[in-house]
């Protein structure tokens, strides 16, 4: 085993929040009215947003399950104010923990108190949808680790990190 493979595969290992995470961040106020938000979501193609105060602090998410089933004119009367967020720091394993047990669509990315991304489940699942390229025949392998050997040529430890564009 070459002395390159180990550290291509902690590549992925090693990921952090920040690698993966979408910025700048669609947000909203909260005195921004639930028909703002509705159209905010359609026309992102998202499924919710952090509110945020006048310093950029977030004090509450708004999702479409939000809107459907809270009454209410304005971010601040709809929102779910119990957030949890992550910092740039925190591994993605422990961000897909946070997905799966807590069942959550998305999580904030707080750097100093102050919302500098977000990363939903889809950045999880384009992280695990990484290729990896074979150096010596260009067969490509999706994988969140390097593979041991080549499904085409069986060559050994020769395979290239071809990352996912984060946020995508």
């Amino acid at each position: 085993m070459s002395d390159e493979a180990p550290s291509r595969a902690r590549t992925v290992v090693a990921t952090r929040a920040r690698d993966i995470m979408t910025s700048p961040v669609v947000s909203v106020t909260v005195s921004a009215t639930t028909g703002e938000i509705a159209d905010m979501l359609h026309r992102h193609r998202i499924s919710g947003v952090p509110v945020v105060d006048d310093s950029g602090s977030v004090v509450g998410l708004v999702s479409e399950f939000d809107l459907l089933s809270r009454t209410g004119a304005r971010a601040g009367d709809v929102m779910t104010t119990a957030v949890v967020s992550v910092t740039p720091e925190t591994g993605v394993d422990d961000v897909r923990h946070i997905l799966v047990d807590r069942k959550f669509r998305r999580v904030p990315v707080l750097d100093g108190g102050r919302l500098v991304g977000i990363v939903s489940r889809g950045d999880v699942v384009a992280l695990m949808a990484t290729e990896w390229v074979c150096e010596v025949c260009g067969e490509s392998v999706r994988s969140s680790t390097a593979p041991q050997q080549c499904p085409k040529c069986n060559a050994t430890d020769r395979f290239v990190l071809q990352e996912q564009p984060p946020g995508t």
